[in-house]
């Protein structure tokens, strides 16, 4: 295999020179990335030192500490890692023949799927939209949803032992979009799901013949499809790489999809804003991901609308005890506020798919 050694100023170059001979690789140059102590003028590696990354099949890091950005060069690349003790490879990306967009985060709660709920809207303007979500919670197979479910719909799902809170379920009662849910286990370094049923999915939302397909990410993990663009919420050097957009920060303001009446309790998973709501709002709760605190928020609260983010224990927990007292359940996405953010989109699209 051809081969890069990634190299630093920590170790003499004789040392290095001798490791590149016992190694079984066939190293063609090394990139040099930090660290002079043991350097006595240019160091002779007997290969040439680059810059960036070269046409090779593997680039082995001799050096004693990870540098995220130069391991992010390769992976980026397509180009695996290797290690004493470890490995970082690509992401596999498999082939997709519609005109796609991932929504992919740097981990949980970060706006990803808000994000991923605007973006659906705004090509759903002119488009036929279709969208793939996974999640941990995410059905055994592919599942079209082509329709909003409906609270009712949703408390059954629960009540029948189903996550009614996946992302997918999300996505459609925001979106207003067909979407495919799915489910991965498991994520790497550089987010390849260990387990997923995505691909399948993939295949289930091309066969609606959409103009555009949404895939949005699970945490940190990547939809394991090759898409045409990718937008990224978080910084993360190997995932900024591979994104079109990088959203450092997103700001998200709670939005009800129906009317506050009477005294209102909110529930969120994240600090999504309810300064904004017009509502007498008389709890805020930020522990749907704790069903222990949340019970015990719940047993001493009295209102008659429960706000609640579609997410972790929204039905179970909180939706069935608001049923439970006569209350009104009201369920809340987030509209994401930033600068050029749907110019920036629309311009990641091929003009072909465009109306």
């Amino acid at each position: 295999m051809r081969a890069l050694a990634i190299v630093d100023g920590e170790h003499y170059p004789d040392v290095v020179r001798a490791a590149l001979g016992e190694l079984p690789y066939e190293f063609v140059a090394v990139r040099l990335v930090g660290g002079t102590d043991k350097l006595r003028g240019a160091p002779d590696y007997g290969v040439p030192i680059v810059d960036g990354v070269p046409d090779v099949d593997v680039a082995v890091d001799l050096t004693d500490e990870r540098r995220p950005d130069v391991v992010a060069d390769f992976l980026a690349a397509g180009i695996s890692v290797i290690g004493a003790d470890f490995r970082f490879d690509p992401p596999p990306l498999h082939p997709f023949e519609l005109p796609s967009i991932a929504v992919i985060g740097t981990g949980k709660r970060v706006g990803k799927t808000a994000v991923a709920t605007h973006v659906a809207r705004l090509l759903a303007r002119e488009r036929r939209v279709v969208c793939v979500a996974m999640g941990r919670g995410g059905p055994a197979e592919p599942e079209l949803v082509t329709a909003p479910p409906t609270l009712d719909e949703l408390v059954a799902r629960s009540r029948a032992g189903q996550h009614a809170a996946s992302d997918f379920l999300e996505l459609a009662v925001l979106a207003q979009v067909p979407v495919v849910g799915c489910r991965r286990a498991g994520g790497g370094i550089a987010g390849a799901p260990f387990v997923s049923n995505v691909v399948e999915g993939a295949r289930l939302a091309a066969s609606l013949e959409p103009d555009v397909v949404v895939f949005d990410g699970s945490g940190a993990a990547i939809p394991p499809i090759a898409t045409t663009a990718r937008i990224l919420v978080g910084r993360e050097p190997f995932r900024e790489r591979i994104s079109d957009i990088v959203l450092d920060r997103v700001e998200l303001r709670l939005a009800p999809t129906g009317p506050l009446e009477g005294r209102v309790a909110v529930f969120t998973a994240g600090p999504a804003d309810t300064g904004h709501l017009d509502a007498d709002v008389v709890h805020v709760s930020r522990n749907l991901a704790r069903r222990d605190l949340l019970r015990e928020e719940l047993a001493a609260l009295d209102a008659d609308t429960y706000l609640v983010e579609l997410k972790a224990a929204a039905i179970d927990v909180v939706a069935e005890h608001a049923l439970e007292r006569g209350a009104r359940v009201v369920l809340a996405g987030n509209d994401v506020a930033a600068d050029g953010l749907d110019e920036a989109i629309l311009a990641l699209l091929p003009q072909g798919v465009r109306a």
